[in-house]
């Protein structure tokens, strides 16, 4: 994991960086926005970006944005300091660490934040063919296709062929070319020089570029433009790039792997993807099956993402009960190992008691087990008279506002539960402040009180 820190690294700030090293990170320093900013423009590329509370991080933010330069940000504090914690937080950082350092805290955040996913953990024969052949073409500089389903792990894979490769001291860089717009994509991989176009206000380092001497993964590469799969060839062939603006072509020495949920060869065959293109990218393929044909993974899969955010948000390490794991080994699984590692941070966050029971597994179209006596929904109305003469916006609010009671405030769990954004849920509770209606406060569990049974600060 590759850290940037913001600020001064002296004090405290040093013993998280040291932290940081000694965890595996990998940490840079800038002493000010500015300079962050010329070093992510450069190349020099982070995982996660930390900055001084007490720095502009919203116009950090911005400019991170206004530039497409996706990385999550961490503020970070001398003391508890909530009013810095808060404005760092409605400025957009995904956490804010206060100092002085906690070991664990900073690995639990950084993990979290960074998604740091890059230990493979399976069982099943099925998965241990896939991981065997990775390990054979690992370290030579093929270029390798990976294929499956949407969420059974295609960058996990691809992350284990770059540590597993000659290239591991190098870079890894990922683009998501299904979530960056087409007219953006190509100043994303191959940069661009100075007023090249409106709104390119500095010389911008690609990603080819970023990757030099390591590893690009094109995730997705189904979705990109015939256009831009022209270009892609000719750095295949060329082992070079042109900047937009430009004057002269770079030499890069970046390994490629790509991955698609599609069938290439049909996409080949529609027309939509360039038959030559695929040739290039198609000297090792890798198809990863999904997690219905894995069963024997789901167990460890489980165990495995009930500990990993246990430790991330500082709740006792509970096992799944039998009762829960007969409920994950019967369910198929559509969205594979992204929806039970989803699955299983919700019940982390709803478990009570010394297990993680039945009733903390929510799966999308099942419900949940009713407790021995109580009535379930009616099967006359579908368990719906109550919200009858309701309307929808009220229902919601409703909802929104007792699972944030019910996770005490902390508005990044009750997104977690509630399957939105936190900037979504940040501008629905801004809208219900503004509406009136009372909204619990961080440490708050029920309207108008703290967790200590005190009335909650204003």
């Amino acid at each position: 994991m590759r850290v940037l820190i913001i600020g001064a690294m002296e004090g405290q700030v040093g013993a998280a960086a040291r932290i940081a090293v000694q965890r595996g990170a990998k940490v840079e320093q800038a002493n000010d926005v500015p300079a962050a900013l010329e070093a992510l423009r450069a190349g020099r590329g982070a995982d996660v970006v930390m900055i001084d509370g007490r720095f502009d991080v919203a116009g950090l933010i911005d400019s991170m944005v206004a530039e497409h330069i996706v990385v999550p940000v961490v503020a970070y504090g001398v003391g508890s300091d909530s009013r810095a914690a808060v404005r760092a937080i409605k400025a957009g950082a995904k956490e804010y660490i206060p100092l002085p350092p906690d070991p664990d805290l900073i690995a639990a955040v950084l993990e979290a934040v960074a998604e740091d996913r890059h230990a493979l953990v399976f069982r099943d024969p099925a998965m241990a063919r896939v991981v065997a052949m990775a390990d054979q073409v690992a370290p030579s500089d093929a270029s390798v296709l990976v294929t499956g389903e949407s969420g059974t792990g295609k960058e996990l894979i691809a992350r284990h062929l770059h540590k597993s490769s000659r290239r591991a001291d190098g870079p890894f860089i990922a683009v998501n070319c299904a979530a960056i717009p087409e007219a953006l994509l190509e100043s994303e991989l191959f940069g661009h020089e100075k007023g090249s176009f409106t709104g390119a206000v500095a010389r911008r380092i690609g990603k080819f570029e970023e990757a030099n001497s390591g590893t690009l993964l094109l995730d997705e590469i189904s979705e990109m433009d015939a256009r831009l799969q022209a270009k892609l060839l000719r750095v295949l062939q060329e082992r070079e790039i042109d900047r937009i603006g430009g004057k002269k072509p770079v030499r890069v020495d970046t390994r490629i792997i790509a991955t698609s949920n599609r069938d290439l060869r049909a996409e080949v065959a529609a027309g939509r993807f360039r038959e030559d293109l695929l040739f290039r990218l198609n000297v090792i393929t890798l198809v990863l099956p999904p997690l219905r044909q894995r069963p024997a993974d789901i167990d460890m899969l489980a165990t495995h993402f009930a500990r990993k955010y246990a430790q991330a948000n500082a709740l006792p390490d509970r096992p799944l009960s039998n009762a829960a794991l007969a409920m994950l080994r019967a369910h198929a699984w559509p969205g594979n190992v992204r929806e039970l590692e989803n699955t299983l941070h919700r019940a982390v966050l709803l478990a009570q008691g010394d297990d993680i029971g039945p009733n903390a597994v929510l799966i999308e179209g099942i419900a949940p087990p009713q407790p021995d006596g109580s009535p379930g929904p009616s099967s006359e109305d579908g368990g719906t008279g109550r919200l009858v003469g309701r309307t929808v916006a009220d229902v919601e609010r409703d909802l929104i506002i007792d699972t944030l009671r019910h996770c005490l405030g902390n508005r990044t769990h009750a997104a977690t539960i509630l399957g939105i954004s936190i900037r979504t849920l940040r501008n629905k509770l801004r809208q219900y402040t503004d509406e009136g209606t009372a909204v619990p406060a961080p440490g708050v569990g029920v309207a108008g009180e703290a967790s200590n049974g005190h009335p909650a600060p204003p």
